[in-house]
């Protein structure tokens, strides 16, 4: 999506128009349009910024349309997002993605959500949630901060 070119059909057209045509072609590419696009369009500023910034993500990713689709899967069922899960499916499977594709990353996505619960929980129950993480100490904060001190 070439942002200039965006940019001068939302001047020209309005941005109720362009709203409206983005969720035709969404629909025409996916075969629906998902409900938050639908409600993000009641206010057209914010489905024109949100797919501006989604199209320049993906535009400019070194990941092939699958992978992201099937990263983007993998990320709503471990947000229990069902309507992610459902959209994103539909989408991989458009892109060339196969069934044991797709059932893998929903079980690396489970693994990871699974091992995220018990580490943020372990370290409650151990009272060390507020000890120096990795992040902080990669990200240049240093060790003597934790990630609640931010």
């Amino acid at each position: 999506m070439d942002f200039e070119k965006v940019l001068t059909k939302v001047v020209e057209r309005g941005s109720d128009v362009f709203a409206e045509d983005l969720l035709r072609e969404i629909e025409n590419e996916y075969g629906r349009v998902p409900l938050i696009f639908e409600r993000m369009a009641e206010r057209p500023e914010i489905l024109i910024s949100h797919l501006l910034y989604k199209g320049a993500v993906v535009e400019t990713s070194q990941l092939e349309p699958k992978m992201i689709e099937l990263i983007s899967l993998a990320v709503g069922a471990a947000l229990k997002c069902s309507h992610c899960v459902e959209y994103h499916l539909q989408s991989a499977m458009a892109k060339g993605a196969t069934r044991a594709e797709i059932l893998e990353v929903i079980l690396i996505a489970g693994m990871l959500a699974n091992s995220a619960v018990l580490a943020d929980a372990y370290r409650v129950v151990n009272g060390t949630g507020s000890a120096p993480c990795p992040s902080c100490d990669i990200n240049g904060t240093g060790l003597d901060k934790t990630c609640s001190d931010r």
